[in-house]
């Protein structure tokens, strides 16, 4: 069973039902509806005034592969090989498309991330909220139109991002931001390591006595005996 559906389902099943006898199962598989629309087209209650697309002449049906599903009802159509290759589209890099009903909260959403994670860069922020560079330096400025009625609001409780999404730039805000320099010790010249320590200071009120000097013995007797001749 195919998964990929003609070109304009509906308009491709108003013609399959005006000029084929293919059962409503068969439209239905191949043009992606469920049976009972295929039969509110057949019954003129569904689709009116599309005008029918006829699969053949433009390349998504062959004649052959219509003929043998009239003939046998369990058969499934199936597309013909497109002629020319569609190339993929990719998601655009750029702010975030921003439902009208929400763009008046993003002001309150850029206040929040300034204040709870100022590593984030001005296209971080315009990637999350959908915004400009000029609306988020007014609100860093605080000369936004409305700033005095500015409250901080989560973008994720807003809905203007999802936590994958934030999780995933703040991540790589933290990733882009330089480590801080280590600071390296220095070793001392070799005069300081050489130099002599200075004794500590004696503190008010803590006087020590002095040692006293060592007593001469021999003077002290040269002493006395001079005294006992002069007598």
């Amino acid at each position: 069973m195919s998964t990929a559906a003609p070109l304009m389902p509906k308009a491709t099943a108003v013609w399959l039902v005006e000029n084929t006898s293919l059962t409503f199962d068969q439209i239905a598989d191949f043009c992606k509806l469920h049976p009972l629309e295929v039969k509110g087209i057949a019954d003129g209650e569904v689709a009116q005034g599309i005008k029918g697309l006829d699969p053949i002449t433009t390349g998504q049906l062959t004649r052959e592969e219509l003929d043998r599903a009239q003939q046998d009802s369990s058969y499934r159509l199936r597309l013909a090989d497109s002629k020319v290759s569609v190339p993929e589209s990719r998601p655009k890099k750029g702010p975030r498309y921003t439902p009208v009903s929400k763009r008046q909260d993003r002001p309150n959403a850029i206040l929040w991330l300034v204040r709870n994670h100022p590593e984030l860069k001005d296209a971080q922020i315009m990637r999350l909220v959908g915004t400009t560079k000029s609306t988020i330096q007014a609100v860093r400025d605080r000369t936004h139109w409305n700033s005095a009625q500015l409250q901080p609001m989560d973008p994720v409780t807003l809905g203007l991002c999802s936590q994958t999404d934030l999780d995933r730039e703040v991540a790589r805000a933290a990733k882009e931001k330089p480590a801080p320099a280590p600071q390296h010790a220095t070793l001392l010249s070799a005069a300081e390591t050489t130099q002599p320590k200075p004794e500590p200071e004696p503190e008010a009120g803590d006087e020590r006595p002095k040692k006293e000097a060592p007593i001469d013995v021999e003077s002290v007797f040269a002493k006395l005996g001079g005294g006992k001749r002069s007598e």
